[in-house]
């Protein structure tokens, strides 16, 4: 295998020159750039990327943390992340948590000593923030730090949206199944506008929080069961993410509960799976596309020493299908 010192002798000039030449610095003679570039091509010389980016200070690498890959929007993220990353000429370094702490604190010591650029953590565990150090971190849909940068969606409005379409339809026994009650997360606003709805309209909420176990799984029907045996009249449901408003959708099919004649629902994130069920999914859009392209760009930002901004909050839009 060819070295920076045989592409030097076949060239005839020092590595030192060589050098200049890998990491575009100093003065280069276009001659000398080509003649250097040709003796590579034909050593089939391949530069050490990583030396390289340690010299440039800048590995070009962003380390991603989300709690579970098999979750849809999680999914969706990676996805984002990747089209807008790849377009700035950076690449992914993916970490799977499986929402385990110590997992989490694991890969971020992994990221910090594989010399990632940054990091967009969407954990859903509290307490990391002490565990990064100075390197350039943002956040999605999770806040860590007033001073590490966020990109969240306006929960709060898309709760009271996805509230507003179920009582607008005249339902009048409403429930919300939401996340879990041991961890804080800005999701919660979407709880926290539903409680509020109600109340303005006189109608008393119905609250039924999952476990991180469910989340883990993507298993809810056992809470769905509970939840139609413990309240067989309700006509309304909010569903905090589209997962589980699907699983509503099957609990519904299977023991013949029309929808959306007997029973309205509503999700939240309009991930692909809220145009696979039948009947398709009412749900709040969550603008993923969007916010993942804010993080990786705000990301850069910060890698790059600027200033950038430590709150971004996006819009959401009710998406009216055939559950309401």
């Amino acid at each position: 295998m060819a070295t920076i010192k045989d592409v030097a002798e076949h060239a005839g000039i020092t590595v030192t020159t060589v050098s200049r030449v890998l990491n575009n610095r100093g003065y280069i003679s276009d001659k000398t750039r080509q003649k250097v570039y040709q003796v590579m091509k034909e050593l089939d010389y391949q530069p050490n990327a990583i030396a390289r980016a340690l010299v440039q200070k800048n590995t070009h690498i962003i380390g991603v943390i989300v709690p579970a890959l098999l979750h849809p929007f999680f999914s969706a993220c990676l996805n984002y992340f990747e089209k807008y990353a790849s377009a700035q000429h950076y690449k992914l370094m993916v970490c799977n948590s499986l929402h385990d702490v110590h997992k989490e604190q694991e890969y971020i010591e992994m990221l910090k000593s594989n010399k990632v650029s940054g990091m967009i953590l969407c954990t859903r565990t509290g307490g990391i923030d002490k565990h990064l150090g100075t390197l350039p971190v943002v956040t999605l849909e999770r806040a860590v730090s007033d001073k590490i940068p966020a990109i969240l969606c306006d929960n709060y409005q898309g709760g009271k949206m996805a509230t507003e379409e179920l009582l607008s339809k005249g339902c009048l026994h409403v429930a919300i199944i939401s996340g879990s009650k041991h961890v804080n997360l800005p999701a919660d606003d979407r709880t926290r506008a539903f409680i509020d709805s109600c109340m303005e309209r006189g109608i008393e909420p119905l609250l039924y929080q999952t476990e991180e176990e469910q989340f883990n799984d993507l298993e809810y029907h056992d809470l769905i069961a509970q939840m139609f045996r413990e309240h067989p009249e309700l006509d309304g449901i909010f569903a905090t993410s589209d997962v589980i408003a699907a699983q509503v959708l099957q609990y519904c099919l299977k023991y013949g509960k029309q929808v959306p004649q007997q029973l309205k629902l509503v999700g939240f994130d309009d991930v692909e799976i809220a145009q696979l069920t039948y009947p398709t999914l009412t749900t709040v859009h969550q603008p993923i596309d969007q916010m993942c392209r804010q993080a990786v760009e705000i990301l850069i930002g910060k890698i790059q020493g600027e200033t950038v901004p430590i709150k971004t909050v996006m819009p959401v839009w009710l998406v009216k299908r055939s559950t309401t």
